[in-house]
């Protein structure tokens, strides 16, 4: 398993799907903390990752949140929790969780299965610029 330090926490994403890239480009952008890396599902980290988890990525159209030692999150939950470290106006997140995981994950399944028709898709996986580079997993 990659050696990840204990203080971070791993988002996994689709990194071919421009949706996908744009959330990644914003978290990092309201990441004050220095909290999360990434990890495309397609790089080699990533697919380490998975294998680590045991998650069947064909079976998981997902964001995954993975907090090593601790656990890992998919779907809506991994999303909020996402959203939740970034304070600000994006406290307000936080009211989401009234809302069953059902229901939140029926509406993100919705928006996954329609990602690459309402946004678009690369042909490749992004590479970060060399300032954003240390915030990947290779």
């Amino acid at each position: 398993m990659i050696d990840i330090p204990k203080n971070k926490k791993v988002i996994l994403f689709d990194g071919i799907c421009n949706l996908c890239n744009d959330a990644v480009t914003k978290t990092i952008k309201y990441d004050k903390k220095n909290t999360f890396l990434f990890a495309a599902i397609q790089s080699v980290a990533g697919k380490e990752i998975l294998t680590y988890l045991n998650i069947d990525i064909n079976k998981t159209d997902s964001i995954i949140l993975y907090e090593p030692g601790l656990s890992y999150d998919i779907k809506s939950t991994a999303a909020l929790k996402i959203m939740n470290n970034f304070g600000g106006l994006w406290l307000l997140t936080k009211l989401l969780w009234v809302f069953p995981e059902d229901f939140r994950n029926h509406i993100y399944d919705y928006i996954a299965k329609n990602r690459y028709k309402w946004f678009g898709k690369k042909d490749n996986c992004m590479i970060p610029t060399k300032e954003l580079k240390a915030k990947f997993l290779d």
